[in-house]
């Protein structure tokens, strides 16, 4: 296996990205973030010295180093369900063509590209259409795909469109790219295992708005606080209006999304940064480096912004798989 490929984070966030692609064998060799909470934590998981190259809209290829493979979940509130969705008429929406200029400049043979859900609907398929075609003028043959992070080896319903893309001239044989299989998806209870308090009951002054809610026009008589405190690793997820249960599964973890409770031990807890970490595939010795460190509201945001771990990974062996096909 080809394990020589070198990589730049770009919109790294914490490096969700980054460790799938390690975990492939990539190395790093540089990243691009421009949120200071966010490059905290990423310096916390993979240290000091490593270099931020910052705003990618501003930064020149050439103060860049040699690299063969870009990866970025470039900015999804422009696309997103629950964003204003502007798309391309919002700054944010011109990411992609900031990233295709360093693409060119640096002749950049591969790339691994992440966003939301939303994307494939938004402007009736337009932002979709402009984002590919912008993709095929910079000389790259892109596969695409929408895939659960349910199906990667987490136990977490997140939607993504994952774009894998390949310099045209290093495509031989119109060889098509293989998507990564499906893996079982692992226990939940693995993962809801912070030791830290955070029982949600009587003590907390949420709680009351809690017994409210579950008393509004749309839950009223729906739900048992008895029967759900029975059922150990129950998600409960408090959204607007409607209350939802999940077995076995939680939600997709969003930055805005804190209301996120679970049932252990017969007791209402929170979810805690620690346990978002987890459930994005970020291993327990490196999530351990950050407990206590940074502030649940921050990790919270930051774990719901991240890339899921195990599908950049096995996007990335998927790559590596095509390109020593064509060696």
């Amino acid at each position: 296996m080809n394990t020589n490929l070198k990589f730049i984070d770009f919109c790294a966030g914490i490096g969700g990205g980054r460790l799938g692609l390690e975990n492939s064998g990539l190395q790093c060799v540089g990243f691009s973030e421009i949120d200071k909470n966010a490059e905290k934590t990423y310096r916390h998981f993979f240290g000091e010295e490593e270099k931020n190259y910052g705003d990618l809209t501003k930064i020149n290829p050439n103060d860049l180093p040699d690299f063969d493979l870009m990866i970025a979940g470039f900015p999804c509130q422009t696309f997103s369900v629950i964003g204003q969705r502007k798309g391309m008429t919002d700054h944010r929406g011109q990411i992609i063509f900031s990233l295709t200029k360093i693409m060119n400049a640096k002749k950049l043979p591969y790339f691994i590209l992440e966003n939301v859900k939303g994307l494939l609907n938004h402007d009736d398929g337009q932002s979709l259409k402009v984002i590919l075609d912008e993709l095929d003028r910079a000389g790259y043959k892109v596969f695409w795909k929408l895939t659960s992070s349910l199906y990667h080896g987490v136990p977490q319903m997140r939607e993504r469109i994952y774009f894998v893309g390949i310099r045209k001239d290093l495509v031989k044989n119109e060889k098509e790219f293989e998507y990564p299989k499906t893996v079982k998806m692992p226990e939940l209870k693995h993962y809801l295992i912070d030791t830290d308090e955070l029982e949600f009951n009587e003590k907390k002054i949420a709680y009351e708005t809690f017994l409210k809610y579950l008393e509004n026009k749309y839950n009223k008589g729906l739900f048992s606080i008895n029967d759900m405190l029975k059922e150990d690793f129950l998600v409960i997820d408090t959204r607007q209006s409607d209350l939802r249960l999940y077995r076995g599964r939680v939600p997709t973890l969003r930055t805005g999304r804190h209301g996120i409770l679970y049932v252990r031990d017969g007791k209402f807890r929170r979810l805690s940064g620690y346990e978002s970490l987890l459930l994005q595939g970020f291993p327990k010795n490196l999530s351990n480096k950050i407990k206590g460190k940074i502030a649940d509201i921050y990790l919270l945001s930051q774990a719901g912004n991240a890339m899921t771990v195990n599908a950049v990974e096995a996007f990335g062996k998927s790559l590596i798989n095509f390109i020593n096909q064509q060696i």
